[in-house]
């Protein structure tokens, strides 16, 4: 999904490895792949991205995800764990949907939308939802789109993984399990990247719901 769409690594992964492993565990382990997979894709989508509206939102987004770490931190690890399934699930049902914001997409919203999304990275290492929907609302070709989403989430991997390290997350077992995991990622988001140009969208919507659905239900139920 990282690969092909540009975003998925943080909404697919916040609630398995949060099921797994706990939020404090779980995210900062998301948080280093997400800085890896991200530095692999920027250089390319850089360059065909609307730097105009999306460096706004990414600072706007970079300077609240530490707002959003302290939660966190403290929050209680289930009810965080349960609030990432829903949040995830009630995604996947507006992707599938035919809404979309139509309206205009002036610097305040975009502030507001880009702060939104660090406070959700801070607290669940996903700022995916609302910088999706609205990146998605706009009239751009799918490459722009998708140049837009590697961008962003380029910007704030670099910052997201800050505050985890500072409150001591990210630890030995953190990068034990991120070695582990991460040659897989690398691997697969090489191969969405070529299937961008073969799948077509409607395909991976469904296959996207799905996938979230299934996530969101394992961290929410489990």
């Amino acid at each position: 999904m990282r690969g092909y769409s540009g975003f998925g690594t943080a909404i697919l992964l916040a609630p398995i490895l949060s099921t797994l492993w706990g939020p404090r565990a779980g995210v900062p382990v998301l948080l280093l792949m997400e800085l890896v997979v991200s530095v692999q894709l920027l250089p390319r989508s850089f360059k065909e991205a609307d730097r105009r509206m999306v460096l706004p939102i990414g600072l706007a987004a970079v300077l609240a995800t530490p707002l959003g770490a302290g939660v966190l931190l403290y929050a209680d690890g289930l009810a965080l764990r349960r609030a990432i399934g829903a949040l995830v699930l009630v995604f996947g049902l507006l992707l599938l949907s035919p809404w979309r914001y139509r309206g205009a997409r002036p610097l305040p919203l975009n502030v507001l939308v880009g702060a939104v999304g660090g406070l959700l990275k801070g607290a669940t290492g996903m700022s995916g939802p609302p910088i999706i929907l609205y990146f998605l609302s706009g009239p751009e070709e799918a490459r722009r789109h998708r140049a837009n989403l590697i961008l962003f989430f380029g910007l704030i991997a670099i910052v997201a993984v800050v505050p985890p390290l500072i409150g001591g997350l990210i630890d030995a077992t953190a990068l034990i399990r991120t070695a582990a995991l991460l040659p897989l990622m690398v691997l697969c988001v090489r191969l969405g990247t070529r299937l961008f140009h073969v799948i077509p969208t409607v395909w991976y919507r469904r296959f996207a719901f799905g996938a979230l659905v299934l996530a969101g239900s394992i961290a929410l139920l489990a």
